[in-house]
């Protein structure tokens, strides 16, 4: 029997902040810049990084001059965020909670953090309260069902004949990884002006670096089925895994694994 999604993602990530750290948070950097820039952040700027991981959207907000806070779901990630960003007001705090006043931001931004709760129209909610009316949101969730960079792994399980664990959910985001429902869904929380727009670009990395980040580090749940099987079983998957990304090979040994995302931005 499948668990609760919110249960499942707070064992999911566990003390999994350094693993994050070395390896996905390297895929997701790239949004930073587009992330603040579709929330308007400039110098001056009261700014909330929501689900800040190790940090780095935080610290291209201090970079420009932002009055930053962040807040993350798992201590391990916010220990990380305020080692990278020293003097960061940084808080542990489950989404949909959010630990500050009403309008308090002038901006929040949340990096592929909304697919991580269960009730994400809440989330987003909680988020539009605690915004001055004027204030900009911007969030970012992957194009589902998850391909290239996010789903490599993945395809490896599935051809490799694993099937998905009877105890682990599904993602509740599933249905808004489309540019029109995640619209949909920011609208309806009570944000304006929505407008969503896919990012688009290449990670290049080395294979076996991703397979680690992907399939042995027990971060995300392709960790967790990956880690639930016997050697064998890892040697087949690790095979098909080899076969798959062996399509996105470019010189120096590494591969430029396309990642697709989209970026939803609007008004309080």
């Amino acid at each position: 029997m499948a668990k609760d999604f919110d249960l499942y993602e707070r064992e999911l990530w566990a003390g999994r902040g350094p693993a994050y750290e070395r390896g996905f948070a390297r895929l997701t950097r790239y949004l930073a810049g587009p992330l603040l820039d579709a929330a308007g952040v400039t110098g001056g700027t009261r700014f909330l990084d929501v689900g800040t991981g190790p940090g780095f959207v935080a610290l291209e907000a201090t970079r420009r001059g932002a009055e930053v806070s962040a807040v993350d779901a798992e201590a391990s990630m916010a220990e990380a965020a305020g080692r990278n960003v020293p003097g960061l007001d940084v808080r542990v705090a489950v989404l949909p909670d959010v630990p500050f006043a009403d309008g308090t931001f002038d901006a929040v931004a949340g990096n592929c953090v909304i697919n991580h709760v269960s009730d994400p129209g809440a989330a987003i909610a909680e988020l539009r309260r605690v915004l001055r009316p004027g204030g900009r949101l911007a969030l970012s969730c992957w194009v589902m069902p998850g391909s290239g960079a996010l789903g490599i792994v993945r395809e490896a399980i599935e051809q490799a004949g694993v099937p998905w664990p009877d105890d682990i959910p599904q993602s509740p985001f599933m249905e808004y990884g489309e540019a029109a429902p995640f619209r949909r869904l920011v609208t309806e929380a009570g944000i304006a002006e929505v407008a969503v727009e896919e990012v688009t670009w290449e990670h290049v990395v080395d294979p076996e670096e991703w397979w680690e980040t992907g399939a042995l580090s027990g971060v995300g749940t392709n960790g967790v089925i990956v880690g639930r099987q016997d050697a064998e079983t890892v040697a087949r998957i690790k095979d098909a895994y080899d076969t798959i990304i062996a399509d996105y090979g470019v010189d120096g040994g590494k591969v430029a694994l396309p990642a697709h995302a989209l970026l939803a931005s609007g008004v309080r």
